[in-house]
C-alpha cells in the first residue's frame, strides 16, 4: 500500500497521522506487535531516522507501548484508541466544513447536500 507522502508538510507528522489512522481502523490491533522501524520505513521509502521520530511521537501519546522484548505494540487502553479516532474525525470534519465554506456554502447547505449524497441517511 503506498504511503502517499506529500512535500507540504513534515514527514514525520504525515507518517505519524498515517500510523495512527492504521490503529483506530483496526489495521493494527490493541496489543498487536507494530512492524519495526526499519521495515516501516522500507514500506513507507523514508529514513529509518525519520519514522523513528513518527514512532517516539506516537509512544509519547501513549497510542504505542515499547516492551522491552516484543518490541513496539499498540495500546490495549480501548478508550484512548476511541478518543484519538474521535480527533482524527473531528480534525477531518473541521478540514471539511472549511473547504465547503470556501466555495460559499452555509452549514444547512452543506447537510443538505450530505444527505442527498447518503441517499437521506447520515449514519
Amino acid at each position: 500500500m503506498a504511503w502517499n507522502l506529500d512535500s507540504d508538510r513534515p514527514i514525520y507528522a504525515q507518517l505519524l497521522e498515517r500510523i495512527q489512522m492504521q490503529i483506530v481502523a483496526g489495521i493494527y490491533q490493541p496489543g498487536e506487535k507494530i512492524p519495526s522501524v526499519r521495515e516501516l520505513a522500507a514500506d513507507a521509502g523514508v529514513n529509518p531516522n525519520t519514522m523513528q521520530k513518527a514512532l517516539s511521537e506516537l509512544e509519547r501519546s501513549g497510542l504505542v507501548i515499547t516492551q522491552r522484548t516484543s518490541g513496539r505494540v499498540v495500546t490495549e487502553d480501548l478508550e484512548m484508541i476511541k478518543e484519538t479516532r474521535n480527533q482524527l474525525a473531528k480534525e477531518q470534519i473541521d478540514e471539511f466544513m472549511k473547504r465547503m465554506r470556501n466555495l460559499g456554502f452555509e452549514k444547512e447547505d452543506i447537510i443538505a447536500l450530505l444527505k442527498n449524497e447518503t441517499g437521506g441517511e447520515l449514519s
